[in-house]
């Protein structure tokens, strides 16, 4: 089925426009209850200092911090705030905290939605096709801070190698990445002057070692689908709980938010709803039960000798499952 013809004729005019309506309200709340989230998690890694009960609190703490990055995510689409300043202000301090430059992110992202699955030019899918080794090395989160840490400097020094980057976006992306940088050395700089350990204890240990819960969600999103120009062929949705839809701002009905990206994270549940009434299914599976068919597909063989344009990470019952409108 076309790609673009499946998005015409999934909702009428009338159910885009009051679908995509924004809500500073709406935004304002998720924002408050995860912020919210984290300066309690804080609080509670800060009195479990130096008891065994700190490996709790640091590891809610640290998925917290890693789950913002749903947060930058609609930020970068404009769909937290009704005021679109705040969207931006917003999307640029989760951006540092995340050691994601927002406008980095949002160009790679961008070209992410209009090229999704495409190998040459999906910002999110420049890689070497994954082996089992690197896959589990990209599920632990080591090559994806690698990533993360190897890049900021990289632009920083002015050297562009992302083919997704176009060349009137260089400028603006290199002094992102200058400004990120500086700050990391200031923040380092205050840390080593005054003795504190408070930048690694509340956010750079917590959040790098519990990055494989975050990249349960990464990594099922569109990995195993086909690379051809049909979003419901390529793109995945993750059957979860409401804690987890919460957590990760809807971001579980993917599909959705794919074949419309422009419609606000807290409506993607009805969205989802009428993309299901109009199209039967959608693709899903659990978080763990993609995991463990992902690694015995990728034990038996590389994800190169796939094929490229099927669907070849199914669930365990085969073919594809409804997601409940609940």
């Amino acid at each position: 089925m076309d790609a673009s013809f499946s998005r015409r004729t999934l909702l009428t005019p009338e159910e885009m426009k009051a679908l995509n309506t924004r809500s500073d309200v709406m935004g304002g709340l998720q924002m408050a209850s995860h912020l919210g989230a984290i300066g309690l998690a804080c609080l509670a890694h800060a009195f479990a200092l130096g008891t065994w009960w700190v490996l709790a609190t640091g590891f809610v703490l640290g998925v917290l911090l890693n789950f913002l990055y749903a947060a930058q995510h609609e930020l970068s689409h404009a769909t937290v705030f009704k005021t679109r300043k705040l969207n931006e202000w917003f999307g640029r301090g989760i951006g540092f905290v995340m050691i994601f430059p927002r406008d980095f992110d949002q160009v790679m992202h961008f070209a992410h939605h209009q090229h999704t699955q495409d190998w040459e030019r999906d910002g999110e899918l420049v890689r070497e096709p994954y082996t089992l080794t690197t896959y589990l090395l990209w599920l632990s989160g080591v090559t994806y801070w690698r990533n993360r840490i190897v890049g900021v400097i990289r632009r920083a020094r002015g050297i562009i190698v992302e083919p997704y980057i176009r060349s009137e976006e260089e400028a603006k992306i290199i002094r992102e990445s200058r400004l990120h940088v500086l700050g990391y050395a200031l923040i380092a700089l205050v840390s080593v002057a005054t003795g504190s350990w408070a930048a690694l204890t509340f956010w750079l240990i917590p959040m790098v070692l519990t990055k494989p819960v975050h990249q349960l969600q990464n990594t099922i999103e569109h990995l195993g689908l086909s690379h051809e120009d049909d979003i419901l062929e390529n793109t995945r949705s993750t059957r979860t709980n409401a804690v987890m839809r919460w957590l990760c701002w809807q971001m579980p009905y993917h599909t959705a938010h794919h074949t419309f990206p422009s419609v606000p994270f807290w409506k993607l549940r009805d969205l989802n709803a009428k993309i299901e009434a109009k199209a039967g299914t959608v693709h899903r599976m659990g978080w763990f039960e993609f995991q463990f068919e992902v690694i015995r597909k990728l034990a038996a063989k590389d994800e190169s000798q796939y094929p490229m344009n099927e669907v070849w990470v199914v669930p365990t019952s085969g073919g594809r499952m409804r997601i409940p409108a609940e």
